[in-house]
Formats: structure tokens, sequence, C-alpha cells
């Protein structure tokens, strides 16, 4: 059974993941080209993080920081293990849900163009792609998209 819950960003669960995403990021991209928040980062940006567990076991998680007029995506990670069984999918849903909560009306993310499943899912999830937001520049190796929520 998956359950996703809002989990402290220094909770040893997330955490893990957060490294488990970390070691993924950091073999395909340069540092200069990771803009992944660190543990200290989320909290201090007050991002809404969840933590999805199969059967008690933490698979999953993912982040969503409340800006000025949308919401972004961070952090959002499956274990290679439970992966292609809809988790991502439901971290997503779970997140877009807390941006509706919170009345944001557009969700955000940045993602990279060697990570090509998550660039699919997030096409398939509604997601088109958007000239750089916020403080992102472009830099040959992002993707940039939006949903209206």
């Amino acid at each position: 059974m998956l359950e996703i819950e809002s989990e402290a960003v220094d909770h040893p669960d997330a955490l893990a993941l957060i490294a488990g995403s970390e070691a993924e990021l950091s073999a395909l991209y340069r540092p200069e080209h990771r803009y992944a928040f660190s543990p200290e980062e989320l909290i201090a940006a007050n991002v809404y993080f969840v933590v999805a567990r199969r059967d008690e076991q933490p698979i999953g998680c993912g982040g969503m920081a409340p800006l000025e007029g949308y919401g972004e995506l961070k952090r959002v990670y499956v274990a290679p293990e439970g992966r292609r069984g809809g988790i991502a999918r439901a971290i997503v849903a779970t997140l877009e849900d807390a941006a509706r909560a919170r009345a944001l009306p557009i969700m955000r993310l940045e993602t990279g163009a060697a990570s090509p499943e998550a660039v699919a899912l997030y096409e398939r999830l509604g997601y088109r792609r958007r000239p750089p937001f916020g403080s992102y520049v472009e830099n040959g190796s992002s993707i940039f998209m939006e949903k209206a929520l």
C-alpha cells in the first residue's frame, strides 16, 4: 500500500531519499547545472515536503516551494526499486493539491535534458516547456516546464 504524507525535511527517511536523488543528479549533471535544493535550502524556503512509503518503507519524495504566484516542484525522486509503479505521478499529484490549497494557479519546474524519463513523465502529466523563470538562466542543460492548476 502506498502512503504519501507530509514529512520534515530533516527526518532520516527524507534525508536518505534526498541523498539518493543527489547521487543520481551528480552522476548526470555538472555541479553548476544542478539546482536541487539542499535539505537546509528546502527548510529555509518553507518547502512543503512529502515522503511516499510503500508498505511502510520510504520509496520516494518531493517538495513544493510556494513562490509569488506559482509553486515550484523540488526534489521529486523515486528510488530505483519503486519506479514505473505510479509513485512519482502520485507524489506530483499530492504536491499539486498542496499548491491549489495555497491558491497557487501554476506549478513550475526545472529538470534536466539528461533525465528523459522525468521529462516524459511531466509531459504526460500535462506540463509544457517554457523559458527559464525565477532566478534560472538558460544553460543548455535545463528544461523548464509549467502546468496551469
